[in-house]
């Protein structure tokens, strides 16, 4: 676990941010882990997380799609001023459409939690729109677009605001221990 603050984070919201992530199923959680390696560098993501072929492929296309977030996390736009919302929401939808295709964000939770670490919080009042047309582009099944649109809330929706605080839950690969080894 790694917090991206100077200052100790408070433990209600670490707790908060562990246990949602605990809550998103096994795939999502190994996605999740895998797009931060893949946009921060924190390790080599393929042999990390490759078990074959196709993965190793889908990892070296995340790579050159997350390539433009660092350009994205410098267009997030200050308001909702129109004249700035195009650079920022099409780099941000289309984006959001190889993640979702990627078919392991089931839901707009894990997809927000990602992309709050991938963007940070500022991009919190923008999350929805961009999963919403990405969840709604033809390049998915009928039937995940359906789930996926299901599965953003009204609330979250039509929030009248949004906090800027910084996440400071940052799931990490954890490598196994040989009990054996280790008694």
């Amino acid at each position: 676990m790694i917090t991206r603050t100077s200052q100790p984070a408070n433990g209600a919201l670490l707790l908060s941010e562990m246990k949602e992530f605990a809550s998103f199923p096994k795939a999502t959680q190994r996605y999740i882990r895998r797009s931060l390696d893949v946009a921060y560098g924190r390790r080599d993501a393929i042999e990390c997380w490759a078990r074959d072929e196709g993965e190793a492929a889908s990892i070296r296309a995340q790579s050159r799609i997350f390539k433009q977030l660092d350009h994205l996390r410098m267009q997030v736009p200050d308001d909702s001023g129109l004249d700035m919302i195009e650079p920022f929401m099409g780099m941000l939808i289309t984006l959001a459409a190889f993640d979702l295709g990627q078919d392991r964000l089931p839901n707009f939770a894990a997809f927000r939690f990602l992309y709050e670490r991938l963007i940070g919080a500022s991009a919190r009042p923008w999350l929805p729109a961009a999963f919403c047309a990405a969840a709604a582009l033809p390049h998915l099944h009928p039937d995940r677009r359906r789930t996926l649109l299901q599965s953003i809330s009204e609330s979250a929706a039509t929030a009248p605001g949004w906090s800027n605080r910084e996440p400071v839950f940052w799931p990490e690969w954890v490598e196994k221990v040989d009990l054996q080894a280790a008694a």
